[in-house]
């Protein structure tokens, strides 16, 4: 399973987490950097930043720039192996555009207040009007939306707009639930699949509204798995799908579909130099935008298993410079105070070294394995802490001063402040 770091930066220049927090980033954001002449980094680099793929800024009436008038008959094929111009008649009507009012984005040069707009895409999810799309589509710099109108696909160059209302927000996971009144809407649930089994190399197809072009379709294949996105909120989101399907500025919330016409992901951001499309793209993992779905029609909050602990990834240079006999697993650099891990005696580091320019506490514990199951890395900890709930207790084994032990943790939820 392929890993790497991704970050997010709200359509400025952005950077990727050089650390890892159990759940968060941990330090300040990097550049995301591609190294040429057999990788080694140093003459050579391209650097890309993670930016998420909306729109904003005002927009005038109609508000779409239209795209070629593609029929959207609801009538999914069973089976695999569907060609995207199946997958886009079977399920293009399922996907919306979401236009959401700001009241206010700071103030013009004479200090009046300004006002926006903000245009990305959501898909319909159930028969009862819930919809998913990004925290940052409805959400920006903290500021919710004012309004939301929803705009639904009819076929033939027709639309039909209603009124949407945010049931919760969820920026640990970048996710967003928006319902619609369904009487009066002829709604087209897309049907959901399971992210955890999403393989590289696999054809994909993405809808959406990139710069305003409505109901568009592009397609690609899987190029990676197990990328760590960076939510708004500087949350790590583990198993991020990477793709080459072009996404764009208006893609963010839309369905990144597979072959069977399932959708695996949510498009949320992009890697490039100039802010558009470079065949770098990067979805929320549809398995944990249902998590925030299910808590966020419940009772409009999420929570997250919280450990509390500051990691590292053990690499043989940090093993060596750590003194560590184990080569892999997540080096607990910090330890929070009254958090799960310190009351489970899970101990952090007590000396800095250099390795590299990169500067590391050393001396604390390092988690290799999760109820059993191995831990390779930082980022391999917070996808299996993902899955897990507050109050659930995990057994994790460490290795202390050489010697291998295990510990027992009970979860508890995630402070607002992290």
């Amino acid at each position: 399973m392929g890993k790497g770091r991704a970050a997010r930066a709200c359509g400025h220049a952005a950077s990727a987490p050089t650390g890892c927090d159990e759940g968060k980033a941990m330090m300040k954001m990097r550049g995301f950097l591609v190294g040429l002449a057999g990788g080694a980094v140093g003459a050579a680099l391209v650097v890309l930043v993670l930016v998420l793929v909306f729109n904003f800024g005002e927009l005038k009436e109609p508000g779409v720039q239209k795209a070629a008038q593609t029929p959207a008959v609801y009538a999914p094929t069973t089976g695999t192996g569907q060609t995207p111009e199946q997958i886009y008649q079977g399920l293009s009507a399922g996907v919306v555009m979401v236009q959401s009012d700001f009241a206010s984005t700071g103030s013009d040069v004479f200090g009046q207040p300004q006002s926006g707009q903000a245009l990305g895409t959501g898909f319909v999810v159930d028969a009862n009007g819930y919809i998913l799309t990004n925290a940052h589509v409805v959400q920006e710099n903290g500021q919710k939306a004012s309004s939301v109108t929803i705009v639904f696909n009819k076929g033939g160059g027709k639309t039909q707009e209603v009124k949407g209302e945010i049931v919760g927000i969820d920026t640990g996971s970048d996710v967003a639930v928006i319902k619609v009144d369904p009487s009066g809407v002829d709604l087209k649930p897309l049907p959901l699949g399971n992210s955890d089994q999403v393989q590289v190399g696999e054809q994909v197809v993405a809808i959406g509204n990139p710069l305003g072009y409505d109901f568009s379709i592009t397609s690609g294949i899987v190029s990676a798995v197990g990328r760590s996105l960076q939510a708004p909120n500087g949350q790590t989101i583990p198993n991020g799908i990477q793709t080459d399907a072009a996404i764009n500025p208006g893609n963010s919330g839309g369905p990144l579909i597979d072959a069977t016409g399932h959708v695996i992901g949510i498009n949320e951001q992009i890697a490039s130099q100039s802010g558009g499309n470079q065949g770098l793209g990067f979805a929320v993992p549809i398995n944990q935008a249902i998590r925030s779905l299910n808590q966020l029609k419940k009772g409009g909050t999420v929570q997250y298993a919280w450990l509390g602990v500051g990691l590292q990834t053990v690499t043989p240079d940090v093993a060596k410079a750590a003194g560590l006999t184990t080569q892999s697993g997540a080096l607990v650099e910090s330890v929070y105070p009254g958090s799960p891990a310190a009351k489970s005696g899970i101990k952090g580091g007590s000396q800095t070294v250099t390795v590299g320019s990169q500067q590391l506490t050393v001396g604390g514990d390092v988690i290799t394995a999760v109820d059993g199951q191995t831990v390779a890395s930082a980022d391999e900890f917070i996808a299996l802490l993902s899955k897990k709930n507050p109050g659930d207790t995990v057994t994790l084994t460490i290795e202390r001063g050489g010697k291998t032990q295990t510990v027992s943790a009970t979860l508890a939820a995630r402070p607002a402040n992290l």
